[in-house]
């Protein structure tokens, strides 16, 4: 059941006509703490140093490898069985598109209630998804229509992990440690993907794929049981923020929009993410067997694996590096710069005629990748008002991973078009244009307010 948070307006009292909405929440850009020179000095693995994080952390990888385990498992019996692309389309759609849809709901319940419940909820629908396979798989009775339903389980168990995790881990760390806590979850969720491959196929060849995606519901019981007694969520937080809103459903959407609108780094850094999942995501993952073909390997072997694995290889030493140096602080002017350079090794890599030029390339990007994402999902969380945190962690959800599910169309179907090559370098070479109008419009913005240059914000 879920537990609402104390400072939530009781459901028993009468119930007043509805307010006129005061507007949108503007929220006080956060000032990290800085060393007696001016500079920041950050922790190395200054989130590890909380004892709940390092258990977090530690049970969301199990949980993203369970969850990519799973794609692995489910993913090759629906080719074996039914050798359907429009399902394999459905299968990545059903996946992000609740995040696009629904991301401001499900932050706004994180808003509203015990970010833990929600969290075990999401992980509860994750084994339901992965028992209903290993059911079908047992019978023999998998059909079209099931394995969609099964799909759309296992979409809305992320749709109510992401935002109700980042509202989390801000209770966890708090603050002050926050840039390293996104970024660790954020490398957390790379060593999954690097993990999950693996271990799926290996459970594959020991088990069977039913036996083993039965035995994968178990990955997710240690992230249930700990959120169960962990001391975090509303009625462990020592200072108490405006009362959370009640769940106006389209109202919260507009509310939460004109919030993050009023907020320059709010909106700098949602449209930012949510450019990058539009024109490029990871569309181009999916694919590598073309780009492999194209470089003189076409056959499944280990050279495939290594073109596969490059991207994630290089988000996990970006966290690694960045975390044990604390190097990059959360700046909006070095998400642009890093989001610009990685647009540049992408287009270096769709044009790439050389087999160890592209795993560098593929390597670099991943390193950029995490390094952007990271510090853009770190300064929402740092300027995100308290009262409406969960529904701002939700839009950008929204824009960060819901608008994935439309990078398919700008690289994958213009690619059978064009191209994939002239494809993933136009659409890359195009988001380079957008982060520099963005870039461009945010320091005049900034000018005619009378602020201080972008570089110097947090």
């Amino acid at each position: 059941m879920l537990e609402r948070d104390p400072s939530a307006p009781k459901s028993s009292a009468p119930k007043p006509s509805a307010p006129a909405d005061p507007g949108p929440v503007r929220a006080v850009p956060v000032q990290q703490a800085r060393s007696p020179g001016g500079a920041a000095a950050p922790r190395s693995f200054g989130a590890l140093r909380h004892r709940g994080f390092g258990a977090y952390f530690a049970l969301y990888t199990v949980a993203m490898m369970a969850d990519n385990v799973e794609h692995v498992i489910s993913y090759w019996m629906m080719f074996q069985k039914f050798h359907s692309p429009a399902l394999g389309g459905f299968a990545v759609l059903s996946h992000w598109l609740p995040l696009l849809f629904f991301g401001v709901y499900s932050g706004a319940l994180a808003d509203r209630y015990d970010p833990r419940r929600i969290i075990q909820i999401g992980m509860l629908l994750f084994a339901v998804a992965s028992a209903g396979w290993g059911l079908f798989f047992w019978t023999d009775t998998l059909e079209v229509w099931k394995a969609m339903l099964l799909l759309v389980i296992h979409g809305s168990a992320s749709l109510l992990w992401q935002p109700a995790s980042q509202v989390l881990i801000h209770d966890i760390v708090g603050m002050a440690e926050l840039p390293s806590a996104v970024r660790l979850i954020a490398t957390a969720r790379f060593l999954g993907l690097l993990l999950g491959p693996a271990a799926g196929a290996g459970i594959m060849l020991l088990f069977g794929p039913t036996h083993g995606i039965m035995l994968n519901v178990l990955f997710y019981a240690p992230m249930v049981i700990w959120l169960w007694r962990a001391p975090y969520g509303p009625r462990f937080r020592q200072a108490r923020g405006a009362p959370a809103r009640q769940i106006r459903g389209g109202a919260d959407i507009v509310a939460t929009l004109r919030t993050v609108a009023a907020h320059p780094v709010l909106s700098s850094m949602t449209l930012l993410a949510g450019c990058a999942s539009l024109f490029v995501g990871n569309a181009y993952q999916a694919q590598m067997p073309e780009f492999a073909q194209d470089l003189g390997h076409v056959k499944a072997d280990i050279t495939y694996s290594f073109l596969l694995a490059a991207d994630a290889a290089g988000a996990l030493l970006a966290g690694i590096v960045l975390e044990s140096r604390g190097l990059l602080r959360p700046r909006p002017q070095t998400a642009f710069v890093l989001a610009a350079l990685w647009c540049c090794v992408i287009a270096g890599f769709a044009w790439s005629g050389s087999y160890p030029l592209s795993l560098v390339l593929l390597f670099a990007a991943g390193f950029l990748e995490l390094s952007f994402n990271a510090m853009t999902q770190a300064l929402v969380q740092m300027n995100a008002p308290d009262a409406s945190r969960g529904r701002v962690i939700g839009l950008y959800n929204m824009a960060a991973l819901g608008l994935r599910a439309f990078s398919g169309v700008t690289v994958g179907l213009l690619g059978s078009v064009i191209g994939i090559h002239v494809s993933l370098s136009s659409s890359a070479l195009i988001l380079l244009g957008v982060i520099c109008l963005l870039l461009v419009a945010r320091r005049r913005a900034a000018r005619a307010a009378g602020q201080p240059p972008p570089s110097e914000e947090t």
